[in-house]
């Protein structure tokens, strides 16, 4: 039996509320005790000094991209494995918009076939396309697609524009038990735009994306879901204020949705594009600052539920070009737990609890999944976090294949070790 002995560790757990200094004995990848002194242990036991060290239940990331297959130059699943790993994630949610798509049971049975598990310290699971190729013209098998091992949910990579075809996807999906993502956004308003209508915009000459490109498709969405009555919907990548009031009213309705913004989003605003890192092009768009202000106090309130970091590596080559040509998108599994807990919980905005709440106890919910607990009897499903341990972001401290990040060649402070 191994047994492993974290000593003085500060142990944040969502699941009991706990946020306190103690020892955690784990044996055979099971948590035996927690408690404030553990002196009694077996006499093999590798003890480890973690003083100034957070361990937490594993995170778990909503949704992301995978390059394998069909963009293998971006990222393998080798490495977009290593990459969540190293970041603290312990489940892995992969979308659809691979190549080819996963809209069939025989397209998953291949990604499927690629996926060797690294270590069996991550769990993958995969959203099963909601049109073929993602076209947003027919509805896939659905009922088909449930039945494959390893499909969490169904979401596709685009908005929808068809509000009859989304209309019958929810009826479809209803009695399926299923969740589905969805990403309001009407692309007919969005147009031409890169960056969010407003002062920043036009200061910078970008063509821009106002606020009701979202908002119009998301009251849209809701009213219909109040029709249906389809549960486990959850509404992707909200960017700005008024869509965190919509679902706010939503939710008081008592509508059974989710939602979610990207840590990208409650980081940086509008403000940040005055260089024109075509690293920071994103769809949706970054907000304007009273976007982030409102998407902090709506995670912190629970009207969103869950950060997902939805990770799109991209090559040098491909985001190596003028802001408004650049393919949207940025990696983040590495990234988002130090710069989030470096940004609001040393800052005192959140707590460490509000910040691992929406990280992995909520993620896993709204997956309909059981969350990870650091409790005795539970799997040591965890993840080990120094939050003061400084590194630089360069391509060979990352293991993404691809770099496509405004903070590389930087310094951050906060890394998860290996426990």
């Amino acid at each position: 039996m191994v047994s492993k002995l974290l000593q003085q560790v500060r142990v944040i757990d969502p699941v009991s509320e706990t946020d306190q200094i103690a020892d955690v004995l784990i044996a055979d990848g099971v948590i035996q005790t927690v408690q404030e002194k553990i002196s009694d242990y077996p006499a093999d036991t590798q003890l480890r000094d973690c003083r100034g060290l957070v361990v937490g239940p594993g995170l778990v990331d909503l949704y992301s991209h995978s390059g394998e297959p069909g963009f293998e130059e971006r990222e393998t699943l080798e490495s977009l494995a290593s990459a969540a790993i190293a970041g603290g994630f312990t489940r892995l949610g992969i979308l659809p918009d691979t190549m080819p798509p996963l809209d069939n049971p025989a397209a998953l049975a291949r990604m499927q076939s690629l996926w060797h598990p690294n270590a069996t310290t991550l769990q993958v699971y995969y959203w099963a396309a909601l049109t073929l190729a993602m076209q947003g013209q027919q509805m896939t098998e659905l009922a088909e697609l449930t039945s494959v091992a390893g499909v969490a949910g169904f979401a596709d990579a685009q908005p929808l524009d068809n509000l009859v075809l989304v209309r019958h996807l929810l009826e479809y999906i209803k009695p399926l038990g299923k969740p589905v993502a969805l990403w309001p956004c009407h692309r007919q308003l969005q147009e031409n735009g890169v960056m969010r209508e407003g002062f920043d915009a036009i200061r910078l000459g970008l063509p821009s994306v106002p606020p009701i490109a979202e908002t119009s498709a998301l009251a849209a969405l809701l009213e219909i879901v109040e029709s249906i009555g389809t549960r486990n919907v959850h509404i992707m990548r909200v960017s700005c204020a008024r869509s965190v009031d919509l679902i706010r009213d939503a939710k008081a309705r008592g509508l059974p949705i989710t939602a979610s913004t990207t840590w990208m989003h409650l980081l940086l605003d509008t403000n940040a594009i005055s260089n024109y890192d075509p690293n920071l092009r994103l769809n949706p768009p970054l907000g304007n600052p009273d976007d982030v202000d409102a998407l902090r106090r709506g995670v912190q309130q629970g009207v969103l539920d869950a950060i997902a970091i939805d990770h799109t590596p991209y090559t040098y080559e491909e985001k190596t070009v003028a802001f408004a040509s650049a393919p949207p998108g940025t990696i983040g599994l590495e990234l988002a737990l130090p710069l989030l807990w470096q940004n609001l919980v040393e800052t005192g905005e959140w707590s460490a609890l509000d910040l691992w709440r929406v990280l992995s106890t909520r993620p896993a919910e709204c997956l309909q999944q059981i969350p990870a607990a650091i409790a005795p009897s539970r799997q040591a499903e965890i993840t080990l976090f120094s939050p003061h341990l400084g590194w630089t972001v360069e391509r060979h401290t990352l293991k993404s294949r691809s770099t496509n990040t405004p903070w590389l060649d930087r310094k951050l402070r906060g890394r998860v070790v290996q426990f």
